[in-house]
């Protein structure tokens, strides 16, 4: 327990992740290509920017250990979205996570009558694991890639929730993933259907007073690998709509991501979340940075 200690604190002290590794005397490499990592989504979970994805967190073969934290901002015409966090692949079967999401109201919170700069908080743990497939190696068969996971949720504004019909401040999300990797095309596809009560993502709580049973939602992703270390692609996710009050709409972006090398890469995209929370054309900026092996 001391070395997994020791790893983690190297890794947000922003120590190398060599450094790291040897801190904690675990097996480490590098020998995923470039990108096919993925990279890290607003809830701490290895994919796209808004879409969980098969593949496993990290740079690290079948026979090693790999891990990033990132910080992720958006802002939005009304709102802000900051995630942060941390996420650990283990030996390419088994990813574990851990995001903090800030979503700040900043002068709108006023409007909302919750006052200026009123901020939602939740904690997401996460577990994802690798069933079948693999979405680099398998390129002689249309065998995609394919993992199970669920979502841990955590908001810490039960009274605001409940007073909007929100049901529940935490909840769990299940979902399926496939990735299928065309080298030869330099193209990723992905398909992820996820079950879940969620408002927001769980901003807003979960289940309401339209809705309040888990119902499948999908979540998919289009890549095109430019360069081995330059991506562009564009990502839908679909929402449920459990508030009568507070209209949820689907959620998408287009996105570049560029890898500097396997410790550090970048991800920027144009997002349109739609409504949310009664104002509309909610669109901005999306910039992430994700550090790690």
């Amino acid at each position: 327990m001391r070395r997994v200690t020791y790893f983690f604190a190297a890794l947000a002290l922003g120590s190398s992740a060599a450094a790291a590794a040897q801190a904690a005397d675990l097996p480490f490499d590098s020998g995923k290509l470039l990108l096919t990592g993925g990279v890290t989504n607003v809830e701490g979970v290895g994919g796209g920017g808004l879409a969980n994805w098969a593949t496993i967190t990290g740079y690290e073969t079948r026979d090693a250990i790999g891990a990033n934290v990132h910080a992720t901002y958006v802002g939005l015409k009304d709102y802000d979205l900051r995630t942060y966090g941390v996420g650990v692949g283990f030996y390419d079967r088994v990813e574990l996570s851990y995001a903090r999401q800030e979503f700040d109201t900043g002068s709108t919170g006023a409007k909302l009558g919750l006052g200026r700069g009123f901020t939602f908080n939740q904690d997401i743990v996460g577990v994802k694991v690798k069933v079948a497939g693999d979405a680099v190696y398998d390129q002689d068969r249309w065998l995609p890639q394919v993992a199970v996971g669920a979502e841990f949720k955590s908001n810490d504004k039960g009274a605001i929730i409940h007073a909007v019909g929100g049901k529940k401040d935490t909840g769990v999300d299940y979902y399926v993933s496939a990735t299928k990797l065309v080298l030869d095309k330099s193209l990723l596809l992905n398909g992820t259907v996820r079950m879940t009560k969620a408002n927001q993502y769980g901003l807003l709580g979960f289940g309401g007073d339209k809705h309040d049973d888990y119902r499948p939602q999908f979540e998919g992703s289009a890549a095109y690998l430019i360069s081995k270390r330059f991506a562009v692609g564009a990502e839908v996710r679909t929402k449920p709509d459990n508030l009568a009050g507070l209209k949820e709409d689907d959620w998408m972006d287009v996105f570049a991501a560029y890898a500097v090398n396997k410790h550090l890469s970048i991800t920027a995209a144009y997002a349109d979340f739609g409504t949310v929370a009664t104002f509309k054309g909610q669109r901005g900026l999306y910039l992430s940075l994700q550090a790690g092996f």
